[in-house]
């Protein structure tokens, strides 16, 4: 059994009873911090808020039901069809000069292994560990069976077009080229054999 915690006081705008996609992106800072803006920005009524956060560790976190929606994506529709997931991830990283320090767009401090690849415009990334792109395969398989979604999954990052009309998993930069999630590190062919493995089980 998959183990899921539920988090914070999270209010969704609505509910809707047919999902279509799940949609996989990252916080772009530390857990803590993230969770922290959450809940406390604009005097605790922020709404942009995802169903699903995924921590280094692997800890799986639910901030809202799996039927309800709220504002996270620019597009009304979208929020009510999908399942939103964020990885914890740093995103995009540059090198400070003269250390062997890297620091993402807030200034936060990355000291670990990086990924390294050129794609939109930026070379270094916080990669998404082993456990994450587990535990992931484990959520959407359990989503894909409650909600009877299409278990098909794109398996890239880059930008298509009309991928609102597509149903089953996908990632916030199929959408658009400003997006940067999911970054290069992202183990596409492992996520769809974990999850071809979790339907067979």
């Amino acid at each position: 059994m998959l183990e899921i915690k539920k988090y914070g006081n999270f209010k969704s705008l609505g509910k809707q009873k047919v999902k279509k996609q799940i949609i996989l992106c990252h916080t772009s800072r530390e857990v803590d911090k993230y969770l922290t803006s959450l809940q406390f920005r604009y005097n605790g009524k922020y709404d942009k808020v995802p169903h699903f956060v995924i921590t280094k560790e692997g800890e799986i976190l639910q901030l809202l039901p799996e039927l309800g929606y709220s504002n996270f994506f620019s597009k009304s529709e979208l929020n009510k069809n999908s399942i939103f997931i964020c990885f914890e991830n740093l995103g995009w990283l540059e090198k400070k000069p003269l250390s062997q320090e890297y620091i993402n767009w807030e200034g936060s401090i990355y000291n670990e292994k990086v990924y390294e690849k050129k794609w939109r415009d930026f070379f270094f990334w916080d990669p998404y560990t082993d456990k994450q792109v587990e535990q992931a395969s484990k959520l959407c398989s359990q989503l894909i069976e409650n909600l009877h979604l299409n278990k098909r999954c794109v398996g890239h990052n880059t930008k298509i077009d009309g991928i609102e009309k597509f149903e089953g998993v996908t990632s916030k930069s199929n959408y658009d080229q400003r997006f940067t999630d999911l970054n290069p590190s992202f183990k596409f062919e492992n996520f769809i054999k974990l999850i071809e493995n979790e339907q067979l089980a």
